[in-house]
């Protein structure tokens, strides 16, 4: 096996959306030179003005850079960023690391990883939770799949963007722990909603009940961050609507092919594609309270 590349010092960033851009800036600031490449290039403007370097291709980010972060929107996205012609994977150089951030297919992850071996190339599966507050913050948890040596290897580009990382096992165990993610959040964000209805029915002052109910048993992450937004009509992107459906449905493949049943998970998934279909694919997760 090639061995990581022994001095990192040019890191690539593909995908500097909602979250990713905050990403990027936290890794810039640690004195990595950055390389990086969106779909919208009008999107990175501020990114290039903080001196980042544009690129047009991803895969002239790939030739060059000793690791490369991804972090995009769909499976098929990720597919066709790393194994598609003049994708990730042909064209890193040896001992180069790719890091998929992507709230991903497991099986897609270990394919991905078999495929880099054969070129010389090491690859991590680090999906994330924390939405748009999390990495603004550089709080980010950080769930990887892969080899120990690559994770040590990487650790300090991921202590630039999280606080809880762990290496969760083996290719795919990162995606696999964020599809446990994405299940908890699923039916608690049906709690939180119908918590709020409630309390608004019953005649409650909702941000009293908050303060209440946030630091008891009841309390939780989304109760916590997106409760005010909720409270506040403030139905504006984390996390999209659109990405979190995705998911579900990644985490419910993977539970038919394990043969289990999530009855909470496809409830959940209903009642979002149910306001998607009404119009708010693009809005945040809190969105699921218009449900009602």
């Amino acid at each position: 096996m090639v061995s990581v590349s022994p001095k990192i010092t040019k890191v690539g960033f593909i995908g500097t959306g909602v979250m990713g851009s905050s990403m990027a800036k936290h890794i810039a600031d640690a004195g990595y030179e950055l390389h990086i490449f969106s779909r919208t290039k009008s999107k990175a403007s501020e990114l290039i003005e903080q001196g980042m370097i544009w690129h047009d291709r991803p895969a002239e980010i790939a030739e060059i850079c000793d690791v490369v972060i991804t972090i995009v929107g769909y499976p098929s996205d990720v597919e066709e960023l790393y194994l598609g012609e003049g994708g990730l994977v042909p064209s890193a150089k040896q001992g180069a690391v790719l890091i998929d951030m992507t709230t991903s297919s497991p099986a897609l992850a270990s394919r991905i990883y078999k495929e880099a071996l054969i070129k010389g190339v090491h690859t991590l599966d680090a999906p994330v939770s924390g939405g748009d507050i999390g990495a603004r913050n550089a709080a980010l948890s950080i769930m990887v799949g892969g080899d120990r040596q690559t994770f040590d290897a990487v650790l300090p580009i991921f202590e630039r963007m999280g606080k809880q990382i762990l290496l969760q096992g083996g290719p795919g165990a990162g995606q696999h722990t964020k599809m446990a993610n994405q299940i908890a959040i699923a039916s608690n964000m049906i709690g939180v909603c119908e918590a709020l209805v409630y309390a608004k029915n019953a005649g409650l002052d909702l941000d009293v009940v908050l303060q209440s109910i946030g630091t008891g048993a009841a309390g939780s992450w989304s109760l916590t961050n997106l409760a005010p937004r909720i409270i506040a009509g403030n139905f504006e992107p984390g996390f999209y609507v659109k990405h979190f459906i995705k998911d579900m449905g990644i985490a419910l493949d993977a539970a038919e092919e394990m043969n289990i049943t999530l009855p909470g998970l496809t409830l959940a998934r209903e009642l979002y594609t149910k306001i998607a279909d009404a119009g708010l694919a693009e809005k945040g997760t809190q969105a699921l309270y218009q449900a009602w």
